[in-house]
């Protein structure tokens, strides 16, 4: 952001008498709500800050951290006295006066747009450090942001001031964000499918490599025929002897080779039978097999789909939330479930029909069941953890279960309850009451 900017910028916010609100939207994305208009997003991202307007911004996560419950706490419904772009610095100071039954408190709120070193401070009226988004360590800079300790001044930097117009405010602002947006949305629209487009491309390698049922099935059979030929013909075995010549019944000669691990040719002839019982075994289960690789397949294009679909960097993040480097709960994962986080709520999609299985054998009884009305569909589950779970939640997890559930576009009912008003009778098919149902267009 330019300085000759920022300053029309806040002579623009000087017209404000109040704060209402302020809130974090995102890591380095703080929304500010005045007295009149529409609501100012202020983006700390290092490289890139800027000041925006936006009709759609998604928030995902309910900020706690203590940076932001100074900030609710000295800003909400605080009277703006100034605001300021002090000297020839990319800076930003709201000066405000929140006042209680018991005092008045003067306080600072300074967006610092300075490159790598960008960040929003919490100052008292004696510039000492209350709260900020990021702190700095007097180790790693001359100037220490630190709780408690007294802001100094940034160093003064030689450059010529160049002045500039904008013709209407509003519109900038609204395409500082689209700008930016439109471009980054490409390159992370690009690189998030391209991820997606290699996972399905292993998981077409493994269905493609399963064996068809009759392959299987024919080598069941040749192996317990090996297995049975050994045991009729032990008495002219050799001890320890790994390739055995023979003749089949028929009188053919046949070369059996016994496992690795067999020291004898009884023993060999009994892990031949286990090896003959497994391959059937195989052969029975491996519709299931087939069905949950396609099942994964047809997620993964689906969300595919929604990647391209996308209006905003923000809603990709929604749909593939960054990974954290260590599980805690690595047993609790499933490979045919996909988790998805809004608002500090957990939400569970079925990839395939184990993956439904699961959630709901995984579900408590508190949580949230959501299905597509009379349409067979993946399974959502939402966990409550006890809470309630507002309206926003519930179109979130609505929409996941019909996207992930159909590729045609209308509008879809999706019902959804309890999960102790469900009863499973075989598999993921279950009766449910008590329910309530939302409209989801899809697009």
């Amino acid at each position: 952001m330019k300085l000759c900017e920022l300053k029309i910028i806040s002579q623009k916010l000087a017209e404000y008498k109040k704060i209402h609100s302020i809130i974090r939207v995102a890591d380095t994305i703080i929304k500010i709500e005045f007295d009149k208009d529409e609501p100012i997003y202020i983006n700390l991202q290092r490289g890139d800050s800027y000041i925006f307007k936006s009709d759609e911004f998604i928030r995902s996560k309910n900020y706690t951290a203590p940076f932001d419950i100074v900030l609710q706490k000295r800003f909400t419904n605080a009277k703006i006295t100034k605001i300021e772009v002090p000297k020839e610095d990319k800076l930003l100071k709201i000066h405000t006066l929140s006042s209680s039954k018991y005092k008045s408190q003067e306080s600072i709120l300074q967006f610092e747009f300075t490159g790598r070193h960008t960040n929003a401070i919490i100052l008292d009226h004696n510039y000492t450090i209350l709260e900020a988004l990021r702190h700095i360590d007097i180790s790693n800079s001359y100037r220490e942001v630190k709780v408690g300790v007294k802001l100094l001044d940034l160093p003064k930097r030689e450059f010529q001031f160049k002045p500039c117009e904008i013709d209407d405010i509003d519109l900038f602002l609204k395409n500082e964000h689209l700008t930016r947006q439109k471009r980054k949305l490409q390159e992370l629209k690009k690189l998030k499918t391209k991820q997606i487009q290699k996972k399905i491309d292993t998981l077409k390698k493994a269905l493609n490599s399963l064996e068809d049922e009759e392959t299987l099935l024919k080598k069941a059979q040749q192996t317990e025929f090996e297995a049975g030929l050994i045991l009729a013909n032990l008495n002219i075995i050799k001890p320890y002897q790994k390739l055995i010549s023979l003749k089949d019944y028929e009188g053919n000669d046949l070369i059996i080779e016994l496992p690795k691990e067999a020291n004898s040719a009884s023993l060999g002839a009994n892990m031949l039978y286990k090896k003959a019982k497994k391959l059937k075994q195989k052969a029975k289960n491996l519709h299931i097999e087939r069905d949950n690789l396609k099942g994964k397949i047809t997620f993964l294009e689906r969300l595919s789909k929604i990647i391209e679909d996308a209006k905003s960097s923000q809603e990709i993040d929604l749909y593939l939330p960054k990974q954290p480097k260590k599980q805690k709960n690595r047993n609790s994962q499933n490979t045919n479930v996909e988790y998805f986080f809004f608002k500090d709520h957990k939400i569970g999609v079925g990839k395939n029909q184990n993956g439904n299985i699961f959630l709901l054998k995984d579900a408590k009884m508190s949580d949230i069941w959501l299905h597509l009305k009379d349409i067979p569909s993946t399974h959502v589950i939402i966990r409550t953890n006890k809470s309630k779970i507002d309206d926003e939640v519930l179109e979130f997890a609505a929409k996941l279960c019909v996207n992930f559930s159909t590729s045609s576009k209308g509008d879809y009912l999706v019902d959804y309850t309890s999960r102790r008003n469900l009863k499973v009778r075989e598999g993921a098919k279950v009766n449910y009451t008590n329910y309530k149902s939302l409209k989801i267009r899809k697009d």
